[in-house]
């Protein structure tokens, strides 16, 4: 029964340039980085006589302009790396030992199909729940490419909500699923307000746009509890305690509100429920926040003053900014600002957070909602690890996991249980993988996976607005496959007919977007396929102002102040819940933005403080991306061995000195690191960057140990920041 990958267009003369000059075949094949990073750069992959040799940036693409970060400016030793899983395995040894034997094709899918057979004979199919995430973006391979089988077969429900999915809830509250601001017209901002962003490590190709406002004149300020490399780039750098940006946010609005800075013919016109919000904030003045902020009152005030007065402003808002318990009205509050000041009013005035909204995306031809039985349950993968050890009460326990596009035992939180519940030996475990990661470590059977130069894919971006066309450039290292050609082969063996199992690459990028929107006018499969990349049909940056005459997609079609949705209770926006488009109603959420202290503070639980005073960040790696790279030699080297970051004050009172070895621990478990003492974290703040392979660490546990399985306020977002610790040395015996 082994398939064959289907042709899709394989280094197309469109796509190439052929050079005989040095009597090689020498191919320039047009790709797309695949990563969940919000630049989405345009590639260029040079192949002579079939091997990749060379990865670099398009230098036409108008945004990314030939650049690529340091994550993936050597992809062809991805590819080509001695690590890859290039053949089906199975696990002989007891789960977690490495051993494994290599297998066909063929006995891989045969006992998949025949383990989830059995599975649903004996316990039903909710007993399977699939696992996966962004690590790969393309619409093809990435976020919905096994929902339609996963639905098809009756399994849990697996609710994705890892990131930006309280960020999402609020903004499309707010203001309704806008793209908002063109990154490019940055240029023409007059005031730049980065919040919760390190933008030099994750957001790289908007930080020129930054730059060059920077240089025309324009004011950057960085808000953020750490000293980032962007905020060494700023021109003022505002340390806010975790967790309680919703505080400073609240406090700009009563400043502008009250001090009559407010655009009035603006909010008249294209707003809702300014006078129950200007009521609401004047009980958040400058000098309550600052108690909450650590910011200083005179810095609350000159800072809602410039952003309100110096046009067009604009905020460029992070992930991060959700992931605590306030995180959705942090966003609600943060999306209201443009409105009051009239920011919308001139390219370059707005708030930045996904242009992905611009995108017409035909997310059903991929999700398949229809196929899914009605009532599935749901379990969110952030608490994977209860539902894998019995900790969450279920009918039904879970017999069987699917992981693709994701590595749990890194990304998920509450990592102890995680790995207790993937030791289970009563639990069948299947990993799709391009290398031996945590999770693969610990599965039954690991599939060789394609990384993007050997599979099609066709890209929109989360940062930019930009469709991308991915040309596979060579042919599959070993025996891997794509995603899309791995959902086909199960569907065959499961016996499932319907079209959208038997699709070939070429037809999925044909039902891709909605190629008749307006934003597609002048985009096709062939021009894509032809140029690389093509920006959707808007405005140039420089005239672009989608709503300097209102114009938003809300019911009112106003910015909603005081949100006309809010009625309906928390919910998450379809595009996390796999294969689903129910919300989920509830008791109503207040329609106003308001502040929410963090779980976890000195403020909020005093008890808890007290055994775990410092809180503890884990944000994004400058070299690695989530987890990915987390093995690869030039990107280790680059990162360094994991550390943990320790104001001086803090690390004077526990007798930390860079490069001791100290546990840093909580109720939730610990892990082992090597201190740094650093004064770009603020007093009571410690720092270990995420990515981190747990089997490369001190004591086989990273900062995912340590984080809650709390949801935030807002789209069941997670609280990866509201996180309190103790940090004490490592002495070493006598």
């Amino acid at each position: 029964m082994t398939a064959t990958m289907p042709t899709s267009d394989h280094a197309t003369e469109s796509a190439t340039e052929r050079a005989t000059d040095t009597g090689a075949e020498r191919l320039t094949v047009l790709a797309a980085c695949p990563h969940d990073c919000p630049d989405t750069c345009a590639m260029v992959v040079t192949v002579e006589n079939g091997v990749a040799t060379d990865v670099s940036g398009n230098r036409d693409h108008p945004y990314t302009r030939g650049g690529l970060c340091v994550k993936v400016d050597n992809y062809v030793d991805r590819v080509y790396s001695p690590q890859r899983v290039t053949h089906p395995m199975r696990r002989t040894g007891p789960k977690g030992s490495g051993q494994f034997e290599r297998i066909t094709w063929d006995e891989a899918i045969t006992e998949i199909a025949d383990r989830f057979r059995d599975i649903i004979d004996q316990h039903g199919p909710e007993a399977i729940m699939p696992c996966s995430y962004l690590g790969t973006q393309g619409i093809l391979n990435g976020l919905n490419v096994g929902d339609p089988f996963f639905n098809k077969l009756g399994a849990t429900i697996a609710e994705r909500t890892y990131c930006d999915s309280g960020a999402c809830t609020a903004y499309v509250m707010t203001m309704g699923d806008t793209a908002g601001v063109d990154p490019e017209s940055f240029v023409h901002s007059k005031f730049i307000l980065i919040w919760a962003a390190n933008l030099m490590s994750t957001n790289l190709h908007l930080w020129p746009y930054v730059a060059e406002a920077q240089r025309r004149g324009a004011k950057v300020v960085v808000v953020d509890p750490v000293r980032t490399r962007t905020a060494n780039a700023a021109d003022q750098h505002i340390a806010i305690r975790p967790g309680t940006d919703g505080a400073l946010a609240m406090a700009m609005m009563h400043v502008i509100i009250t001090e009559g800075l407010t655009d009035e013919a603006y909010v008249a016109e294209h707003t809702v429920g300014f006078e129950d919000l200007a009521e609401r904030v004047q009980q958040h003045t400058p000098e309550w926040a600052s108690e909450e902020t650590g910011v200083p009152v005179e810095v609350i005030r000159t800072l809602a003053r410039e952003y309100a007065t110096s046009q067009p402003s604009v905020i460029r808002i992070g992930v991060a900014v959700e992931r605590h318990a306030g995180g959705g009205q942090t966003v609600r509050a943060l999306a209201c600002l443009p409105a009051l000041v009239g920011a919308w009013r001139r390219p370059g005035g707005g708030i930045l957070q996904l242009p992905l909204w611009a995108f017409p995306v035909n997310w059903p031809a991929f999700m398949h909602p229809e196929l899914q039985t009605p009532g599935t349950r749901v379990i969110n993968l952030y608490r994977l690890g209860e539902a894998l050890t019995g900790a969450m009460e279920l009918e039904t326990p879970l017999k069987a996991l699917f992981v693709y596009n994701s590595n749990p035992v890194v990304v998920c939180p509450d990592q102890e249980r995680m790995v207790a519940g993937l030791q289970r030996e009563d639990l069948f475990t299947v990993v799709s993988e391009q290398f031996m990661t945590d999770t693969a470590d610990l599965a039954d059977l690991v599939l060789p996976a394609t990384t993007q130069l050997e599979q099609t894919d066709i890209m929109f971006s989360w940062g930019h607005l930009y469709v991308t066309y991915n040309h596979p450039a060579i042919e599959p290292v070993g025996e891997a496959v794509s995603n899309t050609e791995l959902f086909r082969r199960l569907a065959a063996a499961m016996g499932f007919d319907e079209p959208c199992f038997t699709r070939t690459d070429d037809e999925m990028v044909a039902e891709a977007f909605d190629w008749s929107a307006p934003a597609m006018e002048g985009i096709d499969v062939e021009s894509l396929k032809a140029q690389g990349w093509q920006r959707l049909n808007l405005p140039p940056a420089d005239e672009y102002a989608p709503h300097a005459e209102g114009g938003f997609p809300t019911p009112s079609g106003k910015v909603e102040l005081a949100s006309s949705i809010a009625a309906g209770g928390n919910f998450v926006v379809p595009l996390f819940r796999q294969g689903s488009n129910d919300h989920q109603p509830g008791t109503p959420v207040d329609p106003l933005p308001h502040y929410v202290a963090p779980r976890e503070s000195p403020g909020s639980a005093p008890d808890l403080a007290s055994r775990f005073p410092l809180s503890l960040r884990s944000p994004k790696a400058h070299a690695f991306l989530n987890s990915s790279y987390g093995n690869l030699e030039r990107q280790r080297k680059v990162q360094k061995e994991p550390v943990l970051l320790v104001n001086p004050e803090d690390a004077e009172e526990r007798g930390i000195e860079t490069g001791t070895t100290v546990r840093v621990f909580n109720d939730r478990g610990e892990f082992t690191v090597l201190a740094k003492v650093d004064p770009s974290t603020m007093p009571g703040v410690t720092v270990s960057s995420m990515g981190h392979w747990r089997k490369n660490t001190l004591a086989l546990a990273t900062p995912a140990s340590l984080n809650p399985t709390a949801f935030a306020d807002l789209g069941n977002a997670p609280t990866f920041s509201d996180t309190l610790v103790e940090v004490e040395v490592v002495r070493d015996p006598d």
